[in-house]
């Protein structure tokens, strides 16, 4: 059962309170799993781009179920605006820095963990910051919460670069990508996978690539390019999206797949989709001809999601409706994070 919303998606989306509505808007599905959760749920790194709305998600899943489930965001809480955002949905913040193992000491306890913690770009200036973030704190929460059962989000960059003929990278596929970012984010796996076999802590890896929110995401990266008359490299010519309301429904009923010996899930669409072929539906909408420059590889960063739609149903959001609220969100001045997904990248660079 993928818990299907389809038919309650609106045409367009026009603002971004409507925005953060569909984002937070559970499923039958989660509903139902939400009351296998025990209070507390803790949410680690809620205050990065997915957090909040997930942790928003599941309160409101709670609610819908009867289910007195309290859910605690974690972070710094750099921007105080996202912190006042979440209080006001009934979700509890706790402020801690993760990189300190005495901050994390005084986190409540919980039986339910979801790790949403990374840094990606900043690598090349400051490629410390970077491992620390992916390496320390995962290891400091590993010990912390030894006991809990724990989704772990990690990153399809891990893979290397696959043959797009063969569907992208399966679960099995060798860790061997290029780039400290990424070996970075090899490093976080390993580590939960350490702890988790040291503790036999209920595990669960998710390789997510990429999320969608209008604000940010490949596909609206594509749209604005579009839109600008900006060239579109076409050497990475295929990739992976998923709607971040279905990702994080997604990351939140994985809870039910963390087991001993730990489990990896690619998290993504069922299929990869052509840049060239998304960018000229684009234009159609938006009444633009794309410029392309290069032609497509062989290979690009793309990851076969079979696993998980196995265990949880396809994701609900068709790439249709992404192409439709996209268009309609660059087109009306929609606001953006200014925070590109750089899909284009073949050297791990970032």
């Amino acid at each position: 059962m993928n818990g299907s919303r389809a038919d309650a998606l609106p045409e367009t989306i026009r603002s971004e309170s409507e925005l953060d509505e569909v984002l937070t808007q559970p499923t039958p599905s989660l509903i139902q799993f939400i009351r296998s959760v025990p209070s507390p749920l803790v949410v680690l790194g809620a205050g990065g781009k997915m957090g909040p709305s997930l942790a928003v998600l599941a309160r409101r899943a709670a609610v819908a179920a009867g289910h007195n489930l309290e859910v605690i965001a974690v972070s710094r809480f750099s921007n105080p605006a996202s912190r006042e955002w979440l209080e006001k949905r009934d979700v509890r913040t706790v402020s801690a820095d993760l990189l300190k193992e005495e901050e994390i000491r005084r986190l409540p306890d919980s039986a339910n963990v979801i790790y949403l913690v990374g840094q990606k770009f900043g690598t090349r200036e400051n490629p410390g910051a970077t491992w620390a973030a992916n390496t320390l704190a995962p290891a400091f929460v590993a010990k912390r919460f030894a006991t809990a059962r724990m989704v772990a989000l990690s990153t399809g960059n891990v893979y290397p670069l696959a043959k797009v003929r063969e569907g992208g990278a399966r679960e099995n596929a060798p860790l061997t990508p290029l780039g400290e970012y990424a070996n970075a984010a090899v490093a976080r796996e390993r580590l939960f996978e350490f702890f988790a076999s040291e503790h036999r802590t209920p595990l669960v890896i998710l390789r997510l690539n990429y999320a969608v929110d209008l604000r940010y995401g490949v596909l609206m990266d594509i749209a604005r390019k579009v839109l600008e008359d900006e060239t579109i490299d076409l050497t990475m010519g295929w990739f992976n999206c998923i709607w971040q309301g279905d990702a994080n429904e997604r990351i939140v009923r994985s809870l039910g797949l963390a087991a001993v010996p730990h489990r990896v899930f690619n998290l993504t669409s069922p299929q990869a989709f052509s840049v060239r072929t998304v960018a000229e539906r684009l234009g159609e909408r938006l009444g633009r001809s794309p410029r392309f420059a290069g032609t497509e590889a062989e290979t690009a960063l793309i990851s076969c999601a079979e696993a998980l739609s196995g265990e949880l149903g396809a994701p609900a959001t068709t790439l249709d409706t992404l192409i439709r609220w996209a268009a309609a969100w660059v087109q009306s001045g929609g606001r953006s994070l200014n925070k590109p997904t750089h899909f284009e990248v073949r050297d791990g660079v970032y």
